[in-house]
């Protein structure tokens, strides 16, 4: 066993390893530890295990256990992608600015509720709320000002948005095109996860079914001109930020990113034109080792599925990749300096894991919107670890440790015990129909909040070890609420400007387009946008003809 393993290890260096550092090269010629210890790139059992190709394998090869590039953090860190956004454009700006100087190396977009909703910031229903937990954003001029000085073909940019993702996209395609930038080279993602709305956040316009065209209209545009983009980033974290469990996270998640693909499968398109652009979207919670675990079992269950359940052929469309976001609902009012040790924990299990990018949660995000210096300590948690701590030297250390190893085994087999009864119910999509997922997360979040009570489940500050604290002497961030009218200023300026005619022109041919099964409607989103068009204008057409989703009464 001991020599087979040897030969393939011979196999991978010259298959996968050699051309990767040709490309790729590591960031040092070699690593040690503080005492001149030399790291390895990866480690394998020095007892003959006859599972060990089947389940772990080779960095950067199937099945993606450890990992999936060869040489990992090694070659190049994770991306820091701080999501930031509060009140105008202008200040969102200032923010971006102010975190790619402090060192961050990627942008992550939070919209305001009115924009997230598909309506301008001067819709009766938008009162109260503009800007309040996002930038509020509702047409291309917008866009612009949140990208001010910031070349598009230089920054990687993600954007948390997910029923009118595909306007918000096309505003900023728009805008790149107007700073000369081909969209070629733009790279980034928008969440653009509508299923996960309906079971865990609720941030929905249409039904799953019109939405589900939405979407594989993005996969589509995607693959013919925006090669570098990735068109959906299926979301387990507000599945689990909802109450669920790690097993109930991956099982879920899958379950849409199974349906999203079948959906773009039925529209016509090759497993290998768009499923190297699908990433993922996971939470970093408290458990240290089940955190790792389930980020190790979830790129080994996804393989699988690329490979057998699609029949994908490209090696690229089997690969997990993923952001993290530590866990927001872990957070804490009480003693929220606590806060910074949660997140530590968190974000390391999550570079343990293995992701791609990372978000690091504010300490005072229970209180508020994170302030410059709150913001300023997540990224520094992050590059602490990135430099100071060496787990970005080698390549999943965990790996052979007996409890790690059951962890990721158990993770899976469980998760794959849940996708087998939405199978049996017909997919994801009836599973949310028939309420299954729904209260299945309902049952975990309620026997969470019991354990809790009871004391079962230590919160350090809130049910144990409380102190008398006074949070006024904390620093808070304000959002101006003149910005609301400031919007609408803005907003009647530009239908004054604007080529009234050619708004009405282009927004009757989105009408058209959307009573038709099958025609794409991301260039008629781009066209209309460069011609300032709304937000709320694409999206009002879009409600006329397809209506607003109206969960059942038994959800």
């Amino acid at each position: 066993m001991w020599h087979e393993l040897k030969e393939r290890l011979k196999d991978w260096e010259a298959r996968v390893l050699a051309p990767f550092l040709r490309k790729s090269p590591e960031r040092k010629p070699e690593f040690r530890t503080s005492s001149g210890i030399p790291v390895p790139r990866f480690l394998l059992p020095e007892d003959p295990d006859p599972d060990y190709m089947e389940k772990l394998g080779f960095p950067g090869d199937y099945p993606y256990t450890r990992g999936v590039y060869p040489t990992m953090y090694r070659g190049r860190l994770w991306t820091m992608r701080q999501y930031a956004g509060f009140g105008t454009a202008e200040e969102t700006n200032q923010r971006f600015h102010y975190l790619l100087k402090a060192g961050q190396t990627g942008l992550s977009v939070a919209f305001d509720l009115p924009t997230q909703l598909g309506y301008d910031a001067d819709h009766p229903l938008a009162a109260g709320e503009v800007g309040r937990v996002g930038v509020s954003v509702s047409s291309i001029e917008d866009m612009a000002r949140l990208f001010r000085g910031i070349p598009l073909d230089k920054v990687s940019t993600s954007m948390t948005i997910n029923a009118p993702a595909a306007v918000i996209w096309a505003m900023y395609i728009a805008v790149a095109k107007e700073q000369g930038v081909d969209p070629a080279k733009l790279r980034g993602t928008i969440q653009n996860d509508i299923l996960k709305e309906y079971t865990a956040r609720g941030t929905y316009i249409f039904a799953p079914r019109p939405s589900m065209r939405l979407i594989t209209d993005t996969f589509r545009y995607v693959a013919k001109y925006v090669p570098k983009w990735n068109p959906i980033s299926i979301s387990g974290y507000h599945i689990r930020e909802a109450g669920a469990t790690a097993v109930q996270e991956i099982a879920f998640t899958f379950a849409n990113g199974i349906a999203y693909v079948e959906a773009a499968l039925q529209a016509g398109l090759d497993v290998d034109a768009f499923a190297p652009r699908l990433s993922f979207f996971f939470n970093a919670h408290n458990n240290f080792f089940e955190e790792i675990a389930k980020f190790r079992a979830a790129r080994r269950l996804w393989a699988r599925i690329m490979r057998e359940r699609f029949a994908a052929r490209d090696p690229r469309s089997w690969r997990l990749r993923f952001h993290t976001q530590t866990a927001g609902s872990t957070l804490t009012a009480q003693q929220p300096e606590n806060n910074i040790v949660r997140v530590t924990i968190q974000a390391l299990a999550a570079v343990l894991g293995g992701t791609q990018s990372l978000h690091t949660n504010s300490m005072d995000e229970a209180l508020w919107l994170p302030t410059e210096k709150s913001a300023r300590i997540a990224l520094r948690t992050q590059q602490i670890i990135a430099y100071e701590s060496g787990v970005a030297d080698t390549v999943d250390p965990l790996a052979g440790s007996y409890f790690v190893e059951y962890l990721t085994d158990e993770i899976e087999r469980r998760a794959e015990a849940y996708l087998r009864r939405i199978d049996e119910l017909g997919g994801a999509l009836p599973a949310i129909e028939q309420g299954y997922i729904q209260r299945e997360i309902q049952e975990a979040a309620y026997a969470y909040q019991q354990a809790v009570e009871r004391g079962e489940q230590i919160i350090v500050g809130v049910n144990a070890f409380q102190i008398e604290e006074d949070t006024r002497d904390l620093e808070a961030l304000v959002v101006d609420p003149a910005i609301e009218e400031e919007q609408r200023r803005r907003l009647a300026a530009l239908r004054a400007q604007r080529d009234a005619q050619a708004v009405h022109e282009i927004l009757a041919r989105i009408e058209q387009a959307a009573r038709r099964s099958d025609e794409p409607l991301m260039p008629l989103f781009v066209e209309a946008v460069s011609r300032r068009a709304t937000l709320g204008e694409i999206i009002g057409v879009l409600r006329e003809v397809w209506g607003e989703y109206r969960p059942p009464t038994w959800v």
